[in-house]
């Protein structure tokens, strides 16, 4: 016999006081906090409870009873829905508020360490189409919206070109207009749809491994070149070739155009052939004179306008002269290390991905840069007493992990090296503050830069500069 789970209460007229973790909001009821997404302080609301433990609780916003003074109205129409871009609905000075205060409290309450004054986050240049890459899912599991359930309409067609649903692995929601990329991206997704639906190709069941349109990745560049990748399923060259050259004809913007056929359980691409159909099979970026060349594969930072702010306090934070052999742990494509190259002596870059460091040297070939080397392999593997005898002290560490933080092994190896200032740039200033911890009594934080990558979402890139005790 199943048991019949128990219904939740609604709380009615409750205050939302604050914002917390994830970019939820909170309320505090009888003493116990309340998690809801898409609220902000000064909202009165009635929630629908979907989560009950001991000291806290998680629900959803049914109905607003007042609207907080600083509250702006939502410029997407899937925002509610969607799983991005939550903060929509909070003014944008008021985020970098937030965020600056996340970045400050994890410090302080996780790191627990002496710190100077932090500096003002540094805001986003540009709000909206500041992404340089977004990727699209194909589905014959279209999320329908509270709104279309109750309309009692027939819904015939449930193919969709989106985003995945949050907590639903195989339901995507259809998007008309997307404010996060340049226009174009719009009009690319939304064309290429139009044509599968006209011409009956079938869109991915994820479930069942069947359909011929899996993904559409669109990336461009701040200087107008595109690049558009379409992944199969099934291998069917017919209908490869009719949409590709519609494509091709419709958008004659696109720098590169390329498909893969993907036939794996997951969507990476990363072990997959990419074909190239037109064009290169790169695009490029240009930062401050340098060339960075963007392959179907390569990580660039997704807003690159605000990437150019992030590597400048990077840099200015290193203090270099001209004389130093820095060190740049996490090197990725090199985007920094050959950033910083043109003021130092030495650049030495580690990464753990070989098709990264491949691209890391081809930057720096491109840029007639000849004094950065790039290695690949685990950082706690690479960086060893050899490996420093061999290519000299680093009297400066730059090191950009990734959003899990840097592994005790890295730690230890990066105090082994003990260089005068380790520049550290984060993605995550949780696991940020405890790496700080775990080297403070070597190290002492002397400047902190917040810098907001993701404006509407409750993401901060955070830099710090340590130095030598």
């Amino acid at each position: 016999m199943v048991r019949k789970k128990k219904q939740l209460p609604l709380l009615e007229n409750i205050l939302i006081t604050d914002v917390a973790a994830e970019g939820k909001a909170i309320a505090r009821v009888d003493g116990m906090a309340v998690f809801v997404p898409f609220a902000v302080p000064g909202d009165v609301v009635d929630i629908q409870l979907t989560r009950k433990k001991n000291s806290f609780a998680e629900g959803r916003v049914v109905r607003i009873e007042k609207y907080a003074e600083n509250r702006t109205v939502p410029f997407c129409s899937h925002f509610g829905v969607c799983g991005g871009c939550k903060w929509q609905m909070l003014p944008y000075d008021e985020q970098l508020k937030q965020k600056h205060r996340q970045v400050t409290d994890n410090l302080e309450r996780i790191g627990k360490i002496d710190l100077p004054g932090i500096n003002p986050i540094l805001g986003a240049p540009a709000t909206t189409f500041y992404r340089n890459k977004l990727e699209f899912t194909f589905s014959n599991k279209k999320w329908l919206t509270e709104a279309q359930i109750v309309s009692n309409e027939t819904f015939d067609n449930m193919n969709a070109l989106g985003f995945h649903i949050p907590g639903m692995f195989d339901k995507v929601l259809d998007i008309d207009k997307c404010w996060l990329q340049d226009d174009l991206s719009n009009q690319i997704r939304n064309a290429v749809r139009e044509f599968c639906l006209e011409n009956g190709y079938t869109f991915f069941d994820l479930r069942n491994q069947v359909g011929l349109m899996r993904t559409l990745i669109i990336r461009n560049s701040s200087i107008g070149e595109w690049m558009v990748i379409v992944v199969f399923y099934e291998d069917d060259p017919e209908k490869r070739e009719k949409l590709m050259n519609f494509i091709a004809g419709e958008f004659p913007q696109i720098t590169s155009l390329l498909y893969i056929v993907n036939q794996k359980a997951n969507d990476t691409i990363t072990d997959q052939e990419v074909i190239v159909w037109r064009g290169r099979d790169h695009i490029y970026e240009e930062m401050e004179g340098l060339k960075f060349k963007i392959g179907s594969k390569s990580f660039f930072q997704t807003n690159s306008e605000q990437a150019y702010n992030l590597y400048k306090v990077a840099r200015d934070f290193a203090q270099l002269s001209g004389k130093e052999t820095v060190y740049d742990l996490y090197t990725g494509t090199g985007s920094i290390a050959n950033f910083v190259a043109r003021n130092a002596k030495k650049v030495v870059g580690i990464e753990y991905v070989p098709e990264a460091i491949h691209d890391a040297h081809e930057n720096s070939r491109l840029n007639g840069i000849d004094n950065t080397l790039f290695y690949a392999g685990d950082m706690k593997d690479v960086l060893t007493a050899d490996f420093i005898s061999e290519h000299g002290r680093p009297d400066v560490i730059i090191t950009d992990p990734p959003r899990a933080g840097m592994h005790n092994d890295v730690i230890d190896a990066l105090l082994l090296a003990a260089p005068e200032r380790i520049v550290y740039v984060s993605c995550n200033p949780a696991t940020q503050a405890r790496d700080l911890s775990l080297i403070d009594s070597h190290y002492r934080v002397t400047r902190v830069q917040p810098v907001d990558m993701f404006p509407h979402t409750h993401h901060v890139e955070n830099v710090v500069l340590l130095e030598k005790r």
